[in-house]
């Protein structure tokens, strides 16, 4: 997509627009699952009335799926390893797998998992 001209951006401002060009090499847009990201864009910020909004424009974009964080704690994994009797790596693998939900954690490895 071409750049936005000149021109354009002075026609906004008679309409009583203010525009700036914002020099940015990267725009990430974070969503719960993935991050989008956006190179080389060209990124305009608006505003009409003192309301401001951010317009971006070409680029090349990529997605990024999200990994998990999920906080493994140590009381947790001892819980579950009495729970069930199985090595503390198959315990935290578990814990993992049901993000950090014991009773899910406890399900997995005794079986019993079923798909929500």
């Amino acid at each position: 997509m071409p750049k936005i001209k000149p021109s354009d951006l002075k026609k906004m401002e008679r309409m009583g627009i203010k525009t700036e060009e914002i020099n940015a090499f990267r725009v990430i847009i974070e969503t719960p699952n993935k991050n989008i990201i956006i190179e080389n864009p060209t990124v305009i910020k608006t505003s009409v009335m003192g309301n401001e909004a951010i317009m971006i424009t070409g680029g090349e974009i990529k997605e990024e799926e999200k990994k998990q964080q999920v906080e493994i704690k140590e009381e947790d994994v001892r819980f579950v390893m009495e729970q069930t009797g199985k090595s503390e790596k198959e315990v935290r693998e578990a814990l993992l797998k049901a993000n950090g939900d014991i009773a899910k954690a406890i399900m997995i490895l005794q079986g019993e998992t079923s798909n929500p």
